[in-house]
């Protein structure tokens, strides 16, 4: 799992196949082209916060990063909580797709998209 780029202040990481897999999406999606990944932490989940991730046009306030041309936002709350988080994919059959290696994660559950900070 190499990063695409890493900054001392880049709220989270994005991995080259991380990278990839995003560029591939917005290339097939014509509605979000051009728009940066926003990765936000919310309530819920079984484990008391959830991640989400969404293509979203960048806000005065959010805090910005770039990976292989591709622009991933957090907003002030979220980045308290994933401050120092790695994303990656996986394409594998079993277990594949987007995962958030969070070193503020407590616990998280067996599905890996809810935490506890």
């Amino acid at each position: 799992m190499s990063a695409v780029a890493q900054s001392t202040d880049s709220v989270v990481t994005l991995t080259e196949s991380a990278a990839r897999q995003i560029t591939s999406m917005l290339a097939e999606d014509a509605e979000n082209a051009g728009k940066p990944l926003r990765v936000y932490v919310e309530s819920g989940g079984c484990s008391g916060l959830q991640y989400g991730m969404t293509f979203d046009e960048k806000r005065d306030d959010d805090l910005h990063v770039e990976f292989g041309g591709v622009g991933v936002v957090v907003d002030p709350f979220s980045a308290n909580y994933l401050r120092g988080a790695v994303i990656d994919f996986s394409d594998a059959l079993t277990g594949g797709g987007f995962k958030i290696n969070n070193p503020n994660a407590h616990s998280s559950c067996g599905c890996g998209k809810s935490f506890n900070a």
